[in-house]
């Protein structure tokens, strides 16, 4: 069912845990199946320089939150946002079906913490919506960390 790359960031998450003074952190939820991810990202000259995260969750919920922060670390905010939830997926073999709302929760964990440093930074576009989300924020699998 799971791949062993699945397999693996789920048994030996990389990057668990919370960066004290992160530059920005994003807290994304699945009120229908009960995950929740958070993510931390230390940030320097535009280049994420570290990344960790918590998640409350099956086993897809950590193995694609751990992918996640491994495929941003070293990447400029730009290139970090532009990772997919299909990336995460294939970076992990793939994921069933049923568990790729995991795959596009790490997406949106990366793109809040970026819109909560771009927030803290006063770097929001004028568009960008109140709540530092500014994506997706009429999704019903998004929630903010206030919720």
């Amino acid at each position: 069912m799971y791949s062993e790359k699945v397999m693996d960031h789920f048994t030996n998450p990389r990057n668990v845990g919370e960066i004290e003074n992160a530059d920005g952190v994003g807290q994304v939820g699945n009120p229908k199946c009960g995950d929740i991810m958070k993510m931390y990202l230390k940030i320097e000259n535009n280049v994420i320089v570290d990344a960790k995260f918590k998640t409350f969750g099956c086993g897809a919920a950590v193995a694609t939150s751990s992918m996640a922060t491994e495929l941003v670390k070293g990447k400029t905010v730009e290139e970090a946002l532009k990772i997919t939830n299909q990336a995460v997926a294939e970076a992990l073999d793939g994921l069933p079906p049923i568990k790729m709302h995991c795959s596009n929760l790490a997406e949106e964990a990366i793109k809040a913490a970026i819109d909560d440093y771009r927030a803290k930074n006063g770097l929001l576009d004028e568009n960008a919506e109140k709540n530092a989300c500014g994506r997706r924020c009429d999704d019903i699998h998004h929630m903010h960390e206030e919720e």
